[in-house]
Parts: structure tokens; sequence; C-alpha cells
């Protein structure tokens, strides 16, 4: 069976849960989004904001695009690189897939 995480304790809850037996959060259910993919997107295409866009926050993405043409967006994306690399899936799953 699939399972979760809990967006507000982070305990692994069955896919089908209504909420969470651990809080009594109701559960939301989204399409999880894929560490790799930010993980790709943010060197290659982080200076124009595209991780952030796959990770659901367009307003982040159009500042990104706004200030592409001083490379700061760029130098962020590589930052927010390596601490999609240091953080654990759980946490990604926690952070991003509830957004």
């Amino acid at each position: 069976m699939p399972m979760v995480y809990c967006r507000e304790c982070g305990k692994q809850i069955s896919d089908e849960a209504a909420s969470c037996p651990n809080c009594g959060a109701p559960a939301v259910h989204r399409a999880s989004k894929s560490r790799v993919v930010a993980i790709l997107l943010a060197p290659f295409l982080g200076g124009l904001g595209a991780h952030k866009f796959y990770l659901g926050r367009p307003g982040w993405g159009i500042v990104y695009i706004l200030f592409c043409w001083t490379l700061i967006p760029a130098f962020v994306a590589l930052i927010e690189l390596i601490i999609y690399l240091c953080t654990s899936d759980r946490d990604f799953a926690i952070t991003y897939a509830t957004k």
C-alpha cells in the first residue's frame, strides 16, 4: 500500500487515509513533486526559475524571470540545488508535496 507523509506532523500515513491517525490533520492527496526533477531543473533552468514553477511557487518563478539578466537567480538556484541535494526525501516531500 502506498504511503504519504502528513503535512502537519510528518508521519507516514496511508495514501487512502482521510486524516492522520497521529495528529488528526486532514490528508491532502496531491501529486508529489519529484526531488530528482527539481535537482535537474535548478542548475540547468534555475536562472529562469523553472524549478520554482515546478515546485508550485510561481511568484518566485516570476521574480527569477524578472531578474535573470543580473545572473543573481542563477547563483541562488545553485545554492538551492545544494539544499535539494542535502534534503532527505521525507523532508522534501513534506516541504514541497503539499504546496
